[in-house]
């Protein structure tokens, strides 16, 4: 039996409780022209994790991400510090109703 509560979904397995939930963040700093959305897809997909990628027209990266909510956690914590040559100086999070509508993640343009 499975139900959604708010950003959350759970598998109700007496076994296993199986939590995901789904974030948008948008990321300030030196973002863009550093591999953050190609570096952001790899780590996505190292954490199995769902949704999309893309630069935003004010100099900023914009995701969003569905998935375990421990691997959600930790791709938030990777967002802090991005690729190599990036310098983050914010992370906006905003917790969202999980959906499950992603598949893969992607870069988008």
């Amino acid at each position: 039996m499975q139900f959604h509560f708010l950003e959350h979904y759970y598998d109700l397995d007496p076994e296993v409780k199986i939590i995901k939930k789904r974030v948008h963040v948008v990321i300030s700093g030196r973002v863009q022209g550093v591999w953050f959305r190609a570096s952001t897809k790899q780590k996505a997909e190292q954490f199995n994790i769902f949704g999309w990628v893309k630069n935003t027209f004010d100099g900023k990266v914009e995701a969003v991400f569905e998935g375990e909510e421990k691997n959600i956690d930790k791709m938030i914590q990777w967002c802090h510090e991005g690729p190599n040559l990036s310098k983050v100086t914010d992370v906006n999070i905003t917790s969202e109703k999980y959906l499950g509508e992603y598949k893969d993640f992607k870069v988008a343009y």
